[in-house]
């Protein structure tokens, strides 16, 4: 049985910054906002101020950091202090690769009491998936010279598409037994004083992907270990920190150029490409974005900081 898709889809560029702040640009920081559901991905230093000029509200459902660099995490002790004074008690699930359980325990102690609410860490390996109402967050393995992750957020498969002439031709009333259709439900009607079962698969076609994101956090390009999961992305936010001007740096300090990303972008046929963690020593995106442009041609975005995406339903 399928559950009929409505929910909206955003996604916040709350900090596009790479590992050091600019006057424009924050540390990373992407919020994901699926229906009710808030989950915010890295939360970099200045978050709070971020999600206050964006106007999301503190209501965070769960973390997911990508690895255990400052400019990925400095944000949440204060986050979660805040979430404390105004009177949060649900837990707060915290996800990332090993060592979370003593990020956790650190940003306990460095608020000299705990918070008015539990926390909750959960360490995740490449593959391992975080079930949610409709969809769900896979972490997949990036390639950074430590511990890190990259998520992939992806929808239930949707419904295929409803044939209502099909459904009026086999008799089937105008009402809720179409919405039991679309549901993949079976439904019993009386026709010329028989009763007959329509079938759903009769009047709706095959099933539909759902709506997906990947973020890679920082990495090299590693498209293998996730290619199988991240195929036709809905919109690939993958490290850009350079543009290709410095392609032999990169791989020194296991960061992508815009290339690169382009490339990956090309790879798993994304329908957008946004580049973000874009070193200080750029001052504008024009360059990043011809470069991913040489190797993609799809729509190459370098978000500024407090954009928002709206991610659209596949036809």
């Amino acid at each position: 049985m399928f559950f009929i898709a409505g929910e909206t889809l955003y996604v916040y560029f709350l900090g596009t910054a790479g590992a050091l702040p600019t006057p424009n640009r924050n540390p990373a920081c992407v919020m994901m906002r699926r229906g009710a559901d808030t989950l915010l991905f890295d939360c970099g230093e200045g978050a709070q101020q971020q999600m206050m000029r964006a106007r999301t509200g503190f209501t965070v459902d769960a973390v997911f950091i990508t690895h255990w660099h400052a400019d990925h995490y400095l944000g949440v002790p204060g986050l979660i202090q805040t979430m404390s004074f105004m009177g949060r008690t649900e837990p707060l699930p915290i996800y990332g690769p090993r060592w979370v359980d003593g990020f956790v325990d650190s940003v306990i102690a460095l608020g000299k009491k705990p918070p008015g609410f539990r926390l909750e860490p959960h360490v995740l390996n490449p593959g391992d998936m975080v079930p949610f109402d409709g969809y769900h967050v896979r972490a997949f393995a990036a390639q950074h010279g430590v511990p890190g992750l990259g998520y992939i957020l992806e929808e239930d498969a949707r419904p295929g598409r409803f044939n209502r002439e099909e459904a009026i031709r086999l008799g089937v009333p105008e009402g809720r037994l179409f919405g039991k259709l679309q549901r993949g439900e079976d439904v019993t009607i009386e026709v010329d004083g028989t009763e007959t079962v329509v079938q759903a698969t009769q009047v709706v076609g095959p099933s539909r992907p759902g709506r997906k994101v990947v973020y890679t956090g920082d990495t090299r390009p590693n498209v293998r270990s996730w290619l199988g999961w991240g195929m036709d992305a809905d919109l690939l936010i993958h490290d850009a920190t350079f543009d290709d001007s410095e392609a032999d740096r990169a791989p020194e300090v296991f960061h992508s150029t815009a290339g690169d990303a382009g490339m990956v972008a090309a790879q798993i046929d994304a329908a957008r490409l946004a580049l973000v963690h874009i070193s200080s020593r750029y001052t504008n995106t024009a360059t990043h974005i011809d470069d991913a442009k040489k190797h993609y041609a799809g729509t190459v975005l370098a978000p500024e900081d407090l954009d928002i995406i709206e991610i659209p339903f596949r036809s």
